[in-house]
């Protein structure tokens, strides 16, 4: 799950993105307005987390920006600042949720899960198609009463497939949730990963569309 991180402190920004790497997110990170913008111009980012003091704005100009064009990205406002007022602002320009500084990682992670959850609808914690069972808090399968792991980028692939069951999704789409908007995109990782899915769910659990991409079989 792409994270766009707006934050200038270098060691705060280091550690959002090794703390959210390990909770399964593919964070980024930008230090302005501008990169901020540019990044987002890019597309694929699923939530945002904005630090309000920005070098050259504030992060409630950014957030006035996404709105203003119509954009739903959800947004957790972060900040040092801890008045009240601070807080109203912020969710009045269209903030999703607020989190003052210093902050739990963990309750970061969580909170960000929710938003995305709540922008596509969904209320259970958990997705579930023919059997298996999504943990995104823990990056676990469970069916039939087994637990199954999966790698971050392995879990990233299954969660895609798994939140629009029955929909074809294409390499391009695959491939932009689990690789940043400047990573270099390896030719065949997708169908390593699918290769990886098939052999811990079965072969039958994600089809291929020949030209098209990838789907999850019919539900039993």
């Amino acid at each position: 799950m792409r994270v766009l991180i707006v934050e200038d402190d270098e060691m705060l920004s280091d550690g959002l993105q090794a703390g959210l790497r390990l909770a399964g997110f593919s964070p980024e990170a930008v230090a302005s307005c501008a990169d901020a913008r540019q990044a987002l111009a890019a597309g694929g980012f699923r939530v945002a987390v904005v630090d309000l003091m920005l070098p050259d704005g504030s992060g409630l100009d950014l957030l006035a920006g996404i709105r203003a064009r119509g954009e739903t990205l959800p947004v957790l406002i972060l900040t040092a600042r801890d008045g009240t007022g601070e807080r109203i602002a912020g969710l009045d320009a269209g903030a999703d949720d607020y989190l003052g500084k210093p902050f739990d990682l963990g309750e970061l992670a969580a909170r960000l899960r929710a938003l995305v959850r709540r922008g596509e609808g969904r209320a259970a914690p958990e997705a579930e198609w023919n059997g298996l069972s999504l943990d995104p808090a823990r990056m676990t399968g469970r069916r039939d009463g087994h637990e199954i792991a999966f790698s971050p980028r392995e879990f990233t692939v299954l969660l895609a497939l798994m939140e629009r069951p029955g929909a074809i999704l294409g390499k391009a789409q695959l491939e932009e949730r689990i690789y940043g908007w400047q990573e270099e995109v390896e030719s065949n990782t997708v169908e390593v990963h699918i290769h990886h899915l098939r052999g811990k769910l079965g072969p039958g659990f994600i089809e291929t569309v020949r030209g098209a991409g990838y789907r999850l079989a019919a539900a039993k």
